[in-house]
């Protein structure tokens, strides 16, 4: 097998290109095997574009072509990075009992329950007060009755549907349109000030960002991976979650690297107007709710652009801005579940056939660092308009990019051992893996171990 996989790789970073910052920038170069890991679709030509589309936005940041690559190694790694860390010798927590595929009257449904609020609220749209009640219950539905109880009391699941069934969908001509990365126009009209952006690349190759304020507001996997990646090009990263709703230690801790972590309830006025304070003095704002629940407190997209005309905004969803499900709660094994990857994946036990899933939850890396592209390609363009800019990128839509890639028609061999580095933390000693992207052939690493969550005050460095 060849190692170079320039030519082979698809190139995702197209929809980067409306950007006039971006459009005569070549692919940045990616090296390393081709293929990995099993299954029908090209996950690693997923994985690999959307970092390369990462490093093609650093190359032009930075005026310097070819600076920035990504190797297959790293990415694989990056990936399946919960998967490699190790907090104090301990493994991090799978999905909960209550999580996974279940069969129905005439299917299969996959519930997500990991978070406690989740999982009531479960068990309460199928009057059931135990997992095996659970289980009895779903067996007297069908899939679609099961979703549509389910999400109708604000949990989370989806019917396994097929390709086709999904295709069929009202959402499905929603998911797939467009662009895998959106950048919707300018505000109309600006009720704030237009402020020339101060922020310049740093000269430093490892940490480009420097000094760049980056105000997350996301949770799970995606857009932490995402500003994960910012913080480790030099970004001052303040992540922001709700008291309410604290996140999970396992996956805090593996997307908490180069950043830090305070809570803020929204709804307190004086809470939201620190939020507001941090706003005003930020750079970049990168969101992960649902469609319109920021919107009430003035810190969705468009409150936040027509607010400051010069910020950079990114947000992500689990299903898009529009159709049906655009407000629905969601995650990367749902969308699975739902556009028949589920499906494909698929096989017989001795049980009988059962749906399965990717070998990585590829959707949500792949969107993190398509948000991390977004957001780079975003700080190029402002650096010649002087004015900042929206993205919008959805886990649904990263999956139709993933399904309309070519069948996989060959295997590739194992790839070698992770570089595995340790760092102490709060949590104790960490065993994780690195960033994928390589500056002039060294690798980058973060800037900082997790810190405790929810200790840093609502400031900037």
């Amino acid at each position: 097998m060849e190692d170079d996989t320039a030519e082979s790789v698809p190139d995702l970073t197209g929809s980067l290109r409306v950007l006039e910052a971006m459009k005569s920038q070549p692919a940045a170069p990616t090296s390393g095997p081709r293929r990995w890991w099993d299954g029908p679709l090209d996950v690693e030509g997923l994985a690999l574009g959307a970092v390369q589309a990462a490093a093609t936005a650093l190359n032009v940041l930075v005026a310097a072509p070819g600076r920035y690559s990504c190797a297959a190694g790293p990415t694989a790694a990056a990936f399946d990075s919960l998967g490699h860390l190790r907090i104090a010798g301990r493994k991090p927590a799978d999905f909960a009992p209550l999580s996974g595929f279940r069969p129905t009257s005439d299917g299969w449904i996959r519930l997500h329950a990991n978070y406690p609020h989740h999982a009531a609220r479960l068990m309460e749209a199928l009057s059931a007060g135990t997992p095996q009640a659970v289980e009895h219950t779903l067996l007297r539905m069908t899939a679609l009755e099961a979703e549509d109880a389910i999400t109708g009391n604000n949990g989370a699941a989806a019917a396994v549907r097929s390709r086709d069934e999904w295709v069929l969908t009202p959402m499905h001509a929603v998911a797939g349109a467009g662009q895998w990365i959106t950048f919707p126009g300018p505000p109309a009209a600006s009720h704030g000030s237009v402020r020339p952006a101060s922020w310049v690349p740093s000269a430093e190759p490892l940490r480009p960002l420097a000094g760049l304020k980056v105000l997350d507001l996301t949770r799970v996997i995606a857009g932490p991976t995402a500003t994960r990646l910012l913080g480790a090009l030099g970004a001052d990263v303040l992540r922001i979650d709700p008291p309410q709703l604290p996140e999970l230690v396992d996956a805090f801790v593996d997307s908490g690297f180069g950043k830090r972590s305070a809570e803020a309830d929204f709804g307190n006025a004086a809470a939201l107007e620190a939020v507001r304070g941090l706003v005003d003095s930020a750079d970049v704002v990168v969101t992960g709710y649902r469609e319109g629940s920021l919107d009430r407190f003035g810190l969705g997209p468009a409150g936040l652009s027509l607010a400051r005309p010069g910020l950079v905004v990114v947000t992500l969803s689990a299903w898009g801005s529009a159709g049906p499900w655009n407000g629905r709660r969601g995650f990367d094994s749902l969308v699975q579940a739902a556009c028949g990857i589920a499906q494909q994946y698929g096989g017989t036990t001795d049980g009988g056939w059962k749906p399965g899933a990717l070998p990585v939850q590829a959707l949500d890396h792949a969107t993190g660092y398509g948000m991390a592209a977004a957001v780079i390609a975003l700080l190029a363009e402002r650096l010649s308009t002087g004015t900042g800019g929206t993205a919008r990128l959805s886990l649904a839509r990263t999956a139709e990019e993933l399904l309309r890639l070519p069948a996989v028609t060959t295997r590739g061999g194992p790839l070698p051992e992770p570089d595995f580095r340790v760092a102490e933390s709060p949590y104790g000693l960490l065993r994780y893996v690195g960033p994928p992207i390589v500056a002039d052939g060294v690798p980058l690493e973060y800037t900082t171990a997790p810190v405790r969550y929810g200790t840093s005050p609502l400031r900037w460095h």
